[in-house]
């Protein structure tokens, strides 16, 4: 679509994925042992023909700034990019970006740089799969200013999201973030007879919006103290532009917390997932990298997935991601866990060791036992550990682990030493 160019949001601080984003941006989590959570909306625009990519970056933006850069180059023999924006003083702003459309708003004047007629705005840290296509032609043929991705929720489900009415034309009449329960029952909309019959009949949205040429800038323009498209463009632009609802009923998580992150990691390594990575039509793309392939040896694996370059011995595995270059020592047993993986090789010559036997060493030791956690990149597991949360603990800081909503999480570059408890 060469009349598009996509603008995807790198979100703000992350506190609710802490400690994954303590030393990288929300976009730049792992995901499914291989990829970041940057990569789906850039898949998504390279699968639908949009080879123009802004990606809008502000906190702990180095390592996605790096990823982007190795992962994306387009051939010398076309226009196509993806373009990292960082947050930076100008004679018209001195400021940090305050929020999503602040974001937009700062950086317009590289987006203005390059003709179009329709501004596709993503965020970075969803996981499912669109072709934009289909909600562009849903934008023309309603002859919108603006369209808005929406996902139809349970009632019980609705609170959590900004709300849309919409009118038998698929034209949104009102929009309420995040309403109380109270209001629900006078914000269903129209929808399928399958979508009623599941109770689904609230449009929620899914933060993907299309601008025709021109509307945002003088949104923006005419609202100099509006910082978030959620709460103060989108519901004020209701009253005065034509605004259109693009229902969408695939797969969508908006990854935003610990448990989030982990149900849809985990939700890949299921014999059918609800998130299709085989499709070549739809699968996501990343850095390539020239790695061995896994190596496996007298292990049970069981609904799992696999990353490159990972080495599991004499052990036993359900339910797992496994990262990159992971160490799975002998006599483990690992269950319901994401490991990110390691950013090196924790051995110098594979044939002569076969466990972590060191301190710092990334990997699982031998005779170790982990459930239930997140485990991420370069952490260093001990030997004989009990990494479950037994106790049924829902929240704990401690010296190199957290608890998170009952989920163990293991932070990049920590050390669990020997026979710890946790």
């Amino acid at each position: 679509m060469s009349d598009t160019i996509a603008v995807i949001l790198g979100g703000g601080a992350g506190t609710r994925l802490y400690p994954l984003t303590r030393h990288r941006s929300k976009p730049a989590v792992p995901l499914a042992g291989k990829y970041r959570l940057i990569d789906v909306p850039i898949s998504n625009c390279i699968h639908s023909q949009i080879d123009r990519i802004f990606v809008l970056t502000q906190f702990n933006s180095a390592s996605l700034n790096r990823h982007v850069g190795r992962s994306y180059q387009f051939d010398k023999f076309r226009e196509g990019f993806v373009t990292i924006i960082a947050a930076e003083q100008t004679p018209n702003s001195k400021e940090w970006f305050q929020g999503t459309a602040d974001a937009v708003r700062q950086s317009m004047i590289h987006l203005n740089s390059f003709k179009h007629n329709y501004l596709l705005v993503l965020s970075g840290d969803q996981l499912y799969s669109m072709d934009y296509r289909k909600m562009r032609a849903h934008h023309i043929a309603s002859e919108a200013h603006i369209t808005i991705a929406t996902i139809p929720v349970r009632e019980e489900e609705a609170s959590g999201f900004g709300i849309l009415k919409t009118d038998e034309d698929s034209l949104i009449t009102e929009f309420n973030e995040k309403p109380p329960p109270e209001l629900l029952p006078g914000l269903k909309s129209p929808v399928s007879d399958e979508m009623k019959a599941a109770g689904r009949e609230h449009l929620a949205s899914m933060g993907i919006y299309i601008f025709s040429h021109g509307v945002l800038d003088k949104l923006l323009e005419s609202r100099p103290d509006a910082v978030d498209f959620g709460k103060q463009i989108i519901p004020d632009s209701i009253s005065e532009l034509r605004v259109a609802s693009y229902a969408f009923d695939g797969y969508w998580s908006d990854i935003g917390t610990i448990r989030s992150f982990y149900d849809a990691n985990l939700m890949l390594a299921k014999p059918k997932p609800d998130f299709d990575m085989f499709n070549p039509q739809t699968g996501l793309y990343t850095n390539p990298r020239m790695l061995p392939p896994a190596k496996i040896q007298n292990a049970t694996i069981r609904d799992s997935i696999v990353a490159e370059s990972s080495v599991i011995i004499d052990s036993i595995v359900e339910n797992c991601v496994i990262g990159l270059r992971s160490f799975i020592g002998s006599n483990t047993q690992v269950r319901n866990t994401i490991f990110m993986g390691a950013d090196y090789y924790p051995w110098h010559d594979l044939n002569e060791r076969s466990t972590v036997d060191g301190p710092g060493i990334p990997g699982v030791a031998e005779g170790s036992i982990v459930e239930n956690a997140i485990v991420d990149r370069n952490a260093s597991i001990g030997k004989n550990c009990r990494i479950t949360n037994a106790s049924g603990i829902s929240e704990l800081n401690g010296d190199d682990y957290y608890i998170r909503d009952g989920l163990i999480v293991i932070p990049k570059n920590a050390v669990i030493p020997d026979n710890t408890v946790i």
